[in-house]
C-alpha cells in the first residue's frame, strides 16, 4: 500500500514575462500567438510542477497569478486607461485559485457605457477566448449589478470574492459598497438562502459524499462545501477564512487544520482531475479513477485493496469530515442568530436549550466518557431536539478525538454503549449521528478502517461505512408500522425479536472487515465474537450475532444461484440455518442488506424470491418435518390444486386430463399451481395452434412470466433471448422443458431492463405479437449489436466458465461482466455448437453475472470432453476473450 505524503515545497514556475505593451488598438496576431505560446508554456510547467509533488493550492494561486497578469495585458490592449469601467475576478478566479482547466470569470463594471466601449470589450474577451482562455464574462452597470444582487444570493456570493484586475480605481468603492450594504441580504436571509441552496445542491446527489463517481466540486463534502462557510464567515461574522472562524469561535483549532488537511486533498485530487480529463471535470468518473489512483502513487496491495479503492477511500474520508463539519459549523451559524432559550433540565448531566441539547459540566466528557454515548440515549428521549449545542457538539469531538480507541476498552462506555443499541429501532439515529460525529469509530474501531473505503464495482454503490449504516436504518425500517405494506415479513418478524441488539450488532459486523484481504465474513465473525465479548453478552447471543456475520449471504446466495422450487435445496438451505430464530434473523439482515447495498437491487422479483425461500424454510424446519416431501407427493400435491383452480373456471376434467397427458412431471415440481393452470387455459383456448405464447404481466414472485408451447427446435432458445434482449427485457429465470410429445415448454420470467419492474399491459401484448411473429419464421433472430455502456467498460473481467456432471445432464456455470445481450450472446454460441438448454438460472450482481444452465447435445445426452471444448470456444468468442478460464 503506498501512502502519499504530503505535497512537497517544490519551487513554482516563474511568473510569465508578456510580451511589450501594445498600441490601444488591439492585440495583432504575433502578440496573441505569443501569448498562447506563453499560457502553454505555463500550464506544461505547472504540470511537470505537480507530478514532482508540488502544493496543489500552490500551483492553483500561481495559475490565477499568470493568467491574471495575461488577462490584464489584454485589457490594457484593448481598452487602455479607462475611468468609469473596472475589470474585475470572480468565482474562483476571484479568491486567486484557477486550476489546470478552470474557467476564468470576469465581471465588467462599466458606467453608461458608450458603443465604443462595448465593442472594445467584446475585442478584449474574444481575444481572451483566442488565446485559449475559457472566460465567463458578464457586463453591468452599477445599479443593474446591486439589483441583480438584491435578487439573487447567488449572484450577491460571487461579488464576495471579487477582486479588481485593472480599470477605474473608482469602482472599487462601488463594489464594496454592494457588498457591506447591511440591507442587502442580512445574515438571517443569507444564512437561509445559502442552507436552501446547500439542500438544493445536495439533492442532486442523493445527499450522500459517497456515490460511486462523486463531484469533488458541488457535491456533499465538496469544494464548494468550503466556500460556503467563507462565504457565510464572511457575511456573519466578517470572518472569511478558516483562520478567521477560529478566532471568533466558530472553529476550534483541531476542527480547522481537519478541514486545511481535507481542503488539500480535494484541491490535489481536483488538480490531478483536470490533468488526466484535458477538460474541466469535476466528477471523479470511472474513466479516470484507475489513471488517477496512478497519478497520485497508489498502488494495489492485494486484490481485496486495490489502488484505486485507497484513493478514492481518501477522497470519501476527505468529503465526508468537510460535509460533516460543514453541517455542523452551519448549525453554530443558526445557533448565533436565534434567541437564547431557558435552560430547562435533563437528567443529572444535560439541559436543554429550546431545541439543542448541551451538557451541564464542561468537562463531563472528560471526566465520564460514558456520557459521549449517554447524551445520544438523551437526545432520544426529548422530542423535538435538532442536536446538540455548539459548544457541546465542539466538546464531544474533543473528547472523542483525546480519548480516541480507548473508549472501545472502557466498561461504562461499553455498557452505555449496549444500552443504545437495546433501544433497537431508534438507536439507528443515534448511531447515525454518532458517526457523524466520529464517536462510532472510536467507541467501534473495526468501523473505523472501512470507514470511507470504496469497493471497485458497480454491485456495491456505497462505500462500506455508508452501506452498513443504511443496512441498519433499512432494519428500523421493519419497526414501522407504515413499512408493512412493502415488508410483510420483516414488520412481522421485528417485534419478535426480544434482543434487537443483536440484530444491529450482526448488521454493524456483517461488512466490517471489508478491504483486509481474506473472507470478509469468516474475519467479521471474529470480531463480532470478540466485541460481543466485552460487551459481556451470555454465550448464545454471542453465538448468534457470529453466526450471522459469518453466513450473512447464505440467504440471498441459496434464493438466487441455486433452485428453491427443489425440496433439497431448501432443506440444505434450513439444515444449515438450524432453526426459526436464526431464520427470522437471517431473513431481516438479508434483506435490509440487499437494499443498502444499492437502490436498483431490491425488487418484487428478489422480495418475492426472499419470501418464497424464507416460508420453505420455516416448513422444513418444523419439528414434525424430517426429510424434504418426496417428489411424487410434490407432483401430485400440485396436480390437485391446479385442477381444482382450472375446474372453478368451468373447465372440463377431461380437457384437463388430455393436456396434462403431455405435461413431464418436472412441470408440476417446478411450477406453482397456478402457473399451471395458466399455461393448461391457454393451450385449451389456442385449440391446437402453435406457436402459442401467452405473457402474464404480473406473474410469480413480482415478475412478468412469458410461456412458449411450440414444436420444439434447435434454435429456439436462442430465438426468445434474442428478442427479450431486443425489447429491453432482462430474464431473471427460464424453465426449459419438453413435453412427452416433443412440444416445447418453456417459462421465462421477466423484468424490464431499465426500471427492474414487470411489464405493462401494451408492453407484453407487444411482446406477444413480436415474439409470435418471430417464431414463425424457420431462422433463428440474430442478437441484437449494443454497445457497451460506459460504465461496464471499465469493470470487464476475463470470463469463467465451467462444466459438472448431473445426472443424465451437463452443468454450465458463466461468471463474467454483464453487458447488453448477453443472455442471447450465450444461447447463439450453445445453438452454433449443437446444444440444448433444459433449465436456466440468471443472476447479476451490479457488473458480475453468474449464470447456471443444465444442458445436453442434440440427442439429450450429456456433453462430451470435446463438446464441451467446442461449447468453451465458442462461449469465449460470444461472451469473452481469450484471457477467460475455464
Amino acid at each position: 500500500m503506498t501512502t502519499v505524503a504530503t505535497p512537497r515545497p517544490i519551487p513554482l514556475p516563474p511568473l510569465p514575462r508578456l510580451p511589450p505593451a501594445v498600441p490601444r488598438s488591439g492585440v495583432p496576431d504575433e502578440a496573441r500567438r505569443a501569448l498562447r505560446q506563453l499560457l502553454g508554456d505555463v500550464d506544461r510547467a505547472l504540470a511537470t510542477a505537480f507530478r514532482d509533488g508540488a502544493d496543489a493550492s500552490a500551483l492553483a494561486r500561481r495559475r490565477g497569478e499568470s493568467v491574471a497578469r495575461v488577462v490584464i495585458h489584454v485589457w490594457g490592449a484593448c481598452l487602455g486607461d479607462v475611468t468609469g469601467a473596472a475589470l474585475f475576478a470572480v468565482g474562483g478566479f476571484g479568491r486567486g485559485l484557477l486550476f489546470p482547466c478552470s474557467d476564468v470569470d470576469l465581471l465588467v463594471l462599466a458606467e453608461h457605457p458608450e458603443p465604443a466601449r462595448l465593442r472594445a470589450l467584446e475585442q478584449c474577451f474574444a481575444t481572451l477566448w483566442d488565446i485559449g482562455l475559457k472566460v465567463g464574462h458578464a457586463v453591468r452597470e452599477p445599479a443593474q449589478c446591486r439589483s441583480l444582487a438584491a435578487q439573487d444570493a447567488s449572484v450577491f456570493t460571487s461579488l464576495l470574492d471579487a477582486y479588481r484586475l485593472a480599470g477605474d480605481p473608482a469602482l472599487d468603492a462601488v463594489l464594496r459598497g454592494i457588498v457591506d450594504d447591511p440591507e442587502l441580504w442580512p445574515p438571517r436571509e443569507y444564512l437561509a438562502a445559502r442552507l436552501a441552496e446547500r439542500d438544493a445542491r445536495h439533492a442532486r446527489y442523493d445527499d450522500t459524499a459517497y456515490n460511486l463517481e462523486p463531484n469533488l466540486k458541488d457535491g456533499p463534502g465538496g469544494l464548494r462545501t468550503l466556500d460556503s462557510l467563507r462565504w457565510l464567515g464572511r457575511r456573519l461574522a466578517h470572518a472569511g477564512g478558516l483562520e478567521d472562524m477560529q478566532n471568533e469561535g466558530l472553529l476550534d483549532p483541531a476542527e480547522r487544520v481537519s478541514l486545511c488537511e481535507a481542503e488539500t486533498t480535494l484541491r490535489r485530487y481536483r488538480y490531478a482531475l483536470h490533468l488526466e480529463a484535458g477538460r474541466p471535470e469535476e466528477r471523479l468518473l470511472f474513466d479516470y479513477q484507475r489513471g488517477l489512483a496512478t497519478r497520485l502513487g497508489f498502488e494495489d496491495e492485494h486484490a481485496k485493496n486495490l489502488g484505486v479503492e485507497q484513493f478514492m477511500q481518501g477522497y470519501y474520508r476527505a468529503a465526508s469530515l468537510v460535509e460533516r463539519l460543514g453541517m455542523q459549523i452551519a448549525e453554530r451559524f443558526v445557533e448565533m442568530l436565534e434567541t437564547p432559550s431557558a435552560a430547562q433540565p435533563v437528567g443529572e448531566d444535560f439541559v436543554r436549550y429550546g431545541s439543542r441539547l448541551a451538557v451541564r459540566d464542561a468537562e463531563l466528557f472528560m471526566r465520564r466518557p460514558a456520557a459521549l454515548v449517554e447524551i445520544f440515549i438523551a437526545r432520544l428521549d426529548q422530542p423535538g431536539l435538532i442536536g446538540f449545542t455548539a459548544d457541546t457538539m465542539r466538546r464531544v469531538h474533543q473528547a472523542t478525538a483525546i480519548h480516541g480507541t480507548a473508549l472501545a476498552d472502557d466498561p461504562q462506555t461499553l455498557a452505555a454503549f449496549l444500552r443504545l443499541l437495546r433501544r433497537g429501532a431508534p438507536a439507528v439515529d443515534a448511531l447515525w449521528r454518532m458517526n457523524r460525529h466520529g464517536l462510532l469509530a472510536a467507541v467501534l474501531p473495526a468501523f473505523g478502517t472501512v470507514f470511507g473505503r470504496m469497493q471497485y464495482d458497480l454491485f456495491h454503490v456505497y462505500t462500506v461505512d455508508e452501506h452498513t449504516l443504511r443496512v441498519l436504518r433499512n432494519m428500523a425500517r421493519f419497526a414501522d408500522p407504515e413499512a408493512r405494506r412493502d415488508f410483510p415479513i420483516g414488520c412481522e418478524i421485528w417485534p419478535t425479536f426480544d434482543k434487537p441488539e443483536l440484530m444491529l450488532l450482526a448488521g454493524l459486523f456483517h461488512d466490517i472487515a471489508k478491504g483486509r484481504g481474506g473472507d470478509h465474513a469468516v474475519l467479521g465473525e471474529e470480531d463480532a465474537r470478540a466485541f460481543c465479548a466485552k460487551l459481556d453478552l451470555p454465550p448464545e447471543d454471542i453465538e448468534l450475532v457470529a453466526w450471522l456475520v459469518r453466513w450473512h449471504l447464505l440467504m440471498s446466495t441459496t434464493a438466487q444461484r441455486q433452485d428453491i422450487t427443489d425440496p433439497a435445496v431448501v432443506q440444505r438451505f434450513a439444515d444449515q440455518v438450524g432453526d426459526w430464530a436464526r431464520l427470522d434473523h437471517l431473513y431481516v439482515l438479508t434483506v435490509a442488506d440487499i437494499i443498502g447495498t444499492s437502490p436498483r437491487l431490491w425488487n418484487a422479483w428478489k422480495d418475492r424470491l426472499l419470501a418464497d425461500l424464507y416460508t420453505a424454510a420455516r416448513y422444513a424446519l418444523r419439528s414434525d418435518v424430517q426429510l424434504p416431501l418426496h417428489a411424487s407427493a410434490r407432483v401430485r400435491e400440485c396436480r390437485e390444486r391446479a385442477l381444482n383452480l382450472l375446474l372453478a373456471e368451468g373447465l372440463g376434467a377431461d380437457a384437463i386430463a388430455t393436456v396434462w397427458a403431455d405435461f413431464p412431471d418436472l412441470s408440476f415440481l417446478r411450477h406453482r399451481p397456478e402457473q399451471i393452470a395458466w399455461q393448461t387455459l391457454a393451450i385449451l383456448r389456442a385449440k391446437g395452434a402453435t406457436p402459442l405464447i401467452e405473457v402474464h404481466p404480473f406473474s410469480v414472485r413480482g415478475s412478468t412470466e412469458l410461456f412458449v408451447y411450440a414444436a420444439d427446435r434447435d434454435g429456439l432458445f436462442a430465438t426468445v433471448t434474442a428478442m427479450l434482449d431486443r425489447m429491453r427485457f432482462s430474464v431473471v429465470e427460464a424453465r426449459i422443458l419438453k413435453s412427452q410429445t416433443g412440444r416445447a415448454l418453456d417459462t421465462f420470467l421477466l423484468l424490464e431492463s431499465d426500471t427492474q419492474e414487470p411489464a405493462s399491459l401494451p408492453r407484453a401484448e407487444e411482446l406477444r405479437v413480436r415474439l409470435q411473429r418471430a417464431l414463425a419464421q424457420p431462422a433463428p433472430v440474430a442478437p441484437a449489436k449494443r454497445s457497451m455502456s460506459r460504465h461496464l467498460k471499465y469493470f470487464q473481467m476475463p470470463p469463467k466458465i465451467a462444466f459438472n456432471a448431473a445426472g443424465e445432464r451437463t452443468q454450465l456455470a458463466l461468471v463474467c461482466t454483464d453487458r447488453p445481450g448477453l443472455l442471447a450472446a450465450a444461447a447463439h454460441a450453445m445453438l452454433e455448437v449443437g446444444v440444448r438448454v433444459h433449465d436456466a438460472r440468471i443472476a447479476t450482481f451490479g457488473e458480475r453475472v453468474e449464470d447456471f444452465f443444465e444442458i445436453t447435445d442434440r440427442h439429450d445426452a450429456p456433453l462430451s470432453g470435446e463438446q464441451q471444448e467446442k461449447l468453451l470456444q465458442a462461449l469465449l468468442r460470444r461472451v469473452g476473450n481469450a484471457k477467460a478460464s475455464a
